[in-house]
């Protein structure tokens, strides 16, 4: 491909007399121990500069990566041209530049000419006004005009007109030449060319030359070839290099054209990460530091045990995720999870975490998320971190996603991703599937950023829900949107099935008594009514408390039997939103406990902590009702793990189910439904859960066995990747115990 103004980087171009240099090395500045040399040489004008910009993009995203990896222009444009190149954001910065067709070397820090080297490359040139003279009598020669020259001579040349008498007349000059494109004729001092200029800046700095890759289009490009170096001719390249560069192991030929094909070659070499044709975006990382090291989840049901068996299967797969880094942490320490899993890091500081967690997301999105928009707290400025963190998300996805890559997006965190992302990667194939509930078009106006978080959504490829209630809510939220709309399918997540029979059959019908659950004594057997939540306001927490207050009143012989037991694990610390719930909860639960318990026996038993997932396993068989109250709520899994626990052990616990938990729609059938926003039907439901006959309560919970089906999530996380790409599973015929959708 040509250089627009030089003397080209030309198809059919013919070099000849080209020469190399070996010059002696002249202000040398040695690699540092223990840090090999990496240097990218590489050709603009088709090469660097060649392929389209998404390709372009992940070519600079990866080398952003590897500082370490340092950049050499060898080029035909003079300084002034690469200077207008240097203004498009998408070009490397150069530490050094091969100009004007290896007559020039400039250090690309302050743009000032290399002075010892340059001097040499262009000993016993005779100077521009010499050539030009000695050659006015070809007739065929055009001096090329408006194009900044220095250290040689340019000229337009038809290729009838490269006679034997003008290259005679310029090697008695005592210069070289190169002929491309069948237009371009330039004329050289002697040691210049672009392998030579390599040459000698090589042994100026040190660098072996196994340690640099040269990249390449057009035969005049040659002269960087059969020094030694790595080779990459790029995929778009003049059948007549490919023909001159003798076929080598170390000389790299890869379809993809331009920047594509240089970023081929590195990632060949191991010097940049490769690109993946799946990437996960998620916030959150399958593990955790702790005092032990690296910690995984401690349930393996949920999107992060879910997201790590996928990714465990699949070596084709990255999980693009956050960490939270401290002024002292060392990044080095990211590599040590252990985890088996390809895992790359969006590092936050622990104040940009607050701002885009703590703050924009539960502060802002969740309350309309929930449906509550008079929780809705909004701040500028923290919704600005939220679209920072979001463009780094995109940025980073795409660095590491190969063309045409599928990209599954996860929950109301990377919200702003699809809109940022399309952009830079056009090819991709964006999916985004949310956890949480979608709310109705007059809540989400409530939102102030809601037409940018639209805009957002409406440039996605697919969006997955757990219910097709969520689904049509979010179609109506998008309608009027220029432009087609994402395809939406509903996909209900399930839980590993066999993980928890396994657990359930080996923990036996063992009831978790006060030893441990922290109660001071224990008491004679009565039913127990068990809640695992998360604090959030969203789950109801109060109501509960109030519901069994006010069924103690009704029900006197349920005094001094009846255990609510409430194990409640807090959010991630810094998250204030929840403080005044966690008050506001524990207060009554202390009235109620005091005005009710007698003995050792206490109505509410609080665990406000984590436990183990075995712990839990044992809470579930020991439980008579499961009480899910959510206001809303996306799956709520904990409602299936009970049933799967119980199921397992032969036992026939009640399910009591809110009507605005997207299990409802799964397992309404067979649960009794609840409204937490009526009082009075908590009470009610609660007091006929306690109440319903044997019989009934195994039929039910043989029912909800066989709703929650035995699928694997990760078959729902296959299903999903497909109907992401547009495959054939989304019309597959049921993921995690109901069909899946193609809407």
């Amino acid at each position: 491909m040509a250089e627009p103004g030089t003397n080209g980087q030309g198809a059919n171009g013919r070099a000849a007399n080209g020469r190399t240099s070996t010059l002696p090395a002249e202000g040398s500045v040695p690699s540092r121990p223990g840090h090999p040399a990496r240097v990218l040489v590489t050709d603009l004008d088709g090469t660097l500069l060649g392929g389209d910009r998404a390709d372009r993009r992940r070519l600079h995203a990866a080398l952003a990566r590897h500082p370490e990896v340092t950049v050499v222009f060898a080029t035909g444009r003079g300084l002034s041209s690469v200077r207008e190149v240097l203004r498009d954001r998408l070009v490397p910065r150069p530490r050094w530049i091969i100009a004007d067709v290896g007559a020039s070397v400039i250090d690309g820090t302050d743009q000032t000419p290399a002075e010892g080297l340059q001097r040499r490359l262009r000993a016993g040139w005779p100077g521009a006004e010499r050539v030009r003279a000695a050659l006015r009598r070809f007739p065929g020669l055009e001096y090329q005009h408006g194009v900044v020259q220095d250290g040689r001579c340019s000229f337009h040349l038809d290729p009838g007109h490269l006679t034997p008498e003008l290259t005679d007349a310029v090697e008695a000059l005592g210069c070289t030449w190169l002929y491309s494109a069948d237009r371009y004729f330039d004329v050289l001092p002697p040691g210049a060319g672009k392998g030579g200029a390599l040459a000698a800046l090589a042994a100026d700095q040190h660098w072996p030359m196994d340690s640099v890759l040269v990249a390449g289009d057009s035969l005049n490009d040659l002269s960087l070839y059969g020094l030694g170096a790595h080779g990459v001719i790029v995929g778009n390249a003049e059948p007549a290099l490919l023909a001159a560069v003798p076929e080598d192991a170390a000389v790299h030929r890869p379809d993809r054209p331009g920047a594509a094909g240089i970023l081929t070659a590195l990632q060949d070499l191991g010097w940049v990460e490769r690109e993946y044709p799946l990437v996960v975006g998620y916030h959150r990382p399958p593990v955790q530091p702790g005092p032990g090291g690296w910690q995984p989840p401690a349930s393996p049901n949920g999107i992060l045990p879910t997201l790590r068996s996928l990714l465990t299967a699949n070596p084709q797969a990255l999980w693009a995720t956050a960490a939270v880094l401290g002024p002292h942490a060392r990044p080095a320490g990211l590599e040590g999870h252990d985890t088996g899993l390809p895992l790359s890091f969006v590092r936050l500081s622990p104040a940009e975490w607050t701002a885009y967690f703590h703050r924009a997301c539960k502060e802002t999105l969740w309350p309309v998320l929930m449906s509550q928009p008079r929780r809705l707290r909004f701040d500028p400025d923290t919704w600005i971190r939220y679209r920072e963190v979001n463009a780094r998300f995109a940025d980073h996805i795409a660095g590491r996603a190969a063309p045409g890559a599928t990209v599954w997006l996860h929950d109301y965190n990377l919200w702003l991703v699809p809109g940022l992302l399309r952009p830079l990667r056009p090819d991709l194939r964006i999916g985004l599937f949310h956890h949480t509930p979608f709310p109705a078009p007059d809540v989400f106006a409530a939102l102030p950023t809601a037409p940018e978080v639209r805009a957002s959504l409406s440039r996605l490829d697919w969006a997955g829900f757990h219910t097709e209630t969520f689904a049509e809510q979010f179609r109506r939220v998008l309608a009027g949107t220029p432009g087609a709309l994402p395809r939406v399918g509903v996909h209900p997540l399930g839980v590993d099935r066999d993980a928890i029979t396994t657990l359930a059959r080996a923990r036996g019908r063992r009831r978790t008594g006060a030893r441990r659950t922290g109660a001071r004594t224990a008491v004679a057997a009565g039913p127990l009514v068990l809640s695992v939540e998360r604090l959030d306001y969203a789950k109801a927490p109060v109501q509960k408390v109030e519901a069994v207050a006010a069924l103690l009143a009704r029900r006197p012989g349920l005094r001094g039997r009846l255990r609510f037991r409430l194990v409640c694990p807090p959010p991630e610390p810094g998250i204030t939103s929840y403080d005044a719930t966690r008050r506001a909860l524990e207060r009554r639960i202390a009235e109620v406990n005091q005005a009710w318990g007698k003995g050792g026996w206490q109505p509410v038993e609080y665990l406000p902590h984590s436990l183990p997932f075995t712990e839990v396993v044992d809470h579930y068989l020991a439980a008579d009702v499961f009480w899910v109250t959510s206001l809303q709520d996306g799956m709520n899994l904990t409602a299936k793990e009970f049933i799967a626990a119980q199921r397992a052990v032969g036992r026939s616990g009640v399910l009591v189910l809110s009507r605005h938990a997207g299990a409802a729609d799964q397992l309404g059938s067979a649960a009794l439904l609840t409204d937490p926003h009526s009082p009075a039907d908590l009470v009610e439901t609660l007091d006929r859960a306690l109440t319903l006959p044997p019989g009934e309560r195994r039929r039910r919970l043989e029912r909800l066995a066989g709703l929650i089906g035995d699928h694997h999530p990760a078959d729902w996380a296959a299903a999903i990747t497909s109907a992401i790409r547009g495959g054939s599973a989304e019309r597959a015929a049921g993921v995690s115990g109901a069909p899946a959708a193609l809407l």
